[in-house]
């Protein structure tokens, strides 16, 4: 079997979706699944990551079977970079007509598998993006290093990924406005010049206690130095950075939104939809004790996330998808 493993805009795309491209070519390699990156239309199988008109073309075009992972959604496009909320409306339809023409989508989760329902009666199946741990293999020998890079205080409450509107940027800088005595951090590229007006007024404007890192070259250094993980995002197709910081240990304080359903209030993380729940929240975790037992149950949650659990769906699908 060969899989043509395409990830159309490679070069230019980052964050969750370059992260679960990575882990999905690592879970083939793991089940010795031959593939090559190229579109390939007279593989086994043509698998597109991200349905741009490239894609749209070779799937239509294909002499073997689709697979395409729903990684994009109008729902979760938006408030992202400038001009992403203009595009988000005409996003919609395209994507219904792109994800129509796959004979089989992956959805990162149940929650965007309901989405999905909604734009395209295709057949899905939920694979996790998953965690990769080995990346974050070390990450405890860290910690004094990055703490004082960024002159933290533990215990750290951080968030990891992109800085932008949708993941929770004005709750975020506000909740620490209100707890002035906690360090805040949030690790990941900034870019400036991709961000709209109130997304730059809200980093300018952050209090003390509320550090913006930028880009880290060693992203394990973000969970060595954090201690909460602070995730008040409104809309997440899954969320690889949250599964991340469980893997590691680290308490989660989440929105309660559909997305995280699979989560359990008070056992493996902290759920609210109000500022002062997420400041009630927070200094709950100052404790130790309550953070080393929301953090443990988050970590034995995350193991049947491991990328090592879930590379058997792969040559399911693909198997399956073959007949």
């Amino acid at each position: 079997m060969l899989v043509s493993h395409y990830f159309e805009f490679e070069s230019h795309v980052t964050g969750g979706i370059s992260e679960s491209v990575a882990h999905q070519r690592k879970m083939l390699r793991k089940q010795e699944i031959p593939y090559t990156t190229k579109p390939r239309m007279d593989a086994d199988v043509l698998h597109c990551n991200v349905m741009g008109p490239r894609s749209a073309y070779y799937a239509r075009n294909a002499d073997c079977p689709v697979v395409a992972h729903t990684h994009v959604t109008a729902e979760d496009f938006g408030e992202s970079f400038r001009f992403t909320n203009a595009l988000a409306k005409p996003l919609r339809p395209y994507l219904k007509r792109a994800y129509g023409l796959a004979d089989q989508l992956v959805c990162p989760s149940e929650y965007n598998r309901g989405v999905i329902d909604s734009y395209t009666d295709r057949p899905t199946r939920v694979i996790t993006n998953g965690v990769d741990t080995e990346k974050l293999a070390g990450y405890e020998d860290l910690r004094e290093e990055y703490l004082d890079r960024y002159d933290l205080s533990p215990p750290v409450v951080f968030l990891v990924g992109h800085v932008i509107k949708r993941k929770g940027l004005e709750t975020f800088v506000e909740t620490a406005r209100n707890l002035p005595e906690i360090d805040f951090a949030w690790f990941g590229p900034i870019d400036r010049e991709l961000k709209g007006r109130s997304t730059k007024r809200l980093i300018d404007n952050a209090p003390s206690n509320c550090t913006f890192t930028g880009f880290i070259d060693d992203i394990r250094g973000a969970f060595a130095a954090g201690d909460i993980f602070f995730f008040p995002t409104y809309e997440e197709n899954e969320g690889i950075a949250l599964l991340e910081a469980m893997a590691a240990g680290k308490p989660p304080v989440v929105r309660d939104i559909e997305t995280f359903s699979w989560l359990t209030d008070d056992e493996d993380a902290v759920k609210s939809d109000t500022d002062e729940g997420f400041i009630e929240a927070i200094r709950r975790l100052e404790e130790a004790d309550e953070r080393e037992r929301i953090g443990e149950r988050a970590r034995e949650r995350s193991e049947s996330y491991h990328l090592d659990a879930v590379a058997p769906s792969y040559e399911q699908l693909y198997t399956e998808v073959c007949q």
